[in-house]
């Protein structure tokens, strides 16, 4: 087992753990913590595949904006009476029934894959700049209607924030 091997499987392990911590939080702040955590494994991966660039956008683009807006709208909804502790007994079941099956499924097609489905993938290698023309050039319309439903998913959370802020301050009102 090399170097690489060793850390590609510690990695995936961190991303592993940290994501089946974060679908297990109640807590919302915590599991999307945990979840940076994964993307930040997961930019570590793509940086030791030989991938810098994808691994700059995870972090950007994932762990950075993406998260942080999740977190702004959990802190927005002020989702409050959540007490961390796992989930009941009857929702285990049947997600580690799928588990089972998902790794049954994974060992099926390892086993029938055989060694000759063991080839090294090509390296994909592209410049940042190149990279950029090609995304802006062919999916230029994905990125902006992406964009345009983060920005209404921010505006709509700002709306509910201030509906309950107001509910509040009329409640104080009242009491006083």
């Amino acid at each position: 087992m090399t170097l690489y091997s060793l850390l590609f499987y510690i990695l995936a392990a961190v991303i592993l753990v940290s994501t089946g911590v974060a679908i297990t939080r109640r807590n919302m702040v915590h599991a999307v913590i945990w979840l940076v955590m994964s993307f930040f494994g997961s930019a570590m991966l793509f940086y030791l595949m030989g991938a810098p660039l994808l691994a700059a956008l995870e972090v950007i683009i994932y762990a950075g904006a993406i998260m942080i807006l999740f977190l702004f709208i959990i802190m927005m909804l002020k989702t409050e009476g959540l007490e961390e502790r796992l989930f009941p007994l009857r929702q285990w079941v049947p997600a580690m029934g799928m588990g089972a099956v998902s790794l049954t499924v994974c060992l099926l097609l390892l086993i029938a894959a055989g060694p000759e489905a063991r080839t090294p993938l090509k390296t994909a290698v592209a410049e940042p700049a190149v990279f950029g023309h090609f995304l802006f050039r062919r999916h230029w319309l994905a990125i902006e209607i992406v964009s345009l439903l983060l920005l209404i998913a921010l505006v709509g959370v700002l709306h509910m924030g201030m509906k309950k802020e107001n509910h509040h301050i009329r409640n104080r009102k009242d009491t006083a």
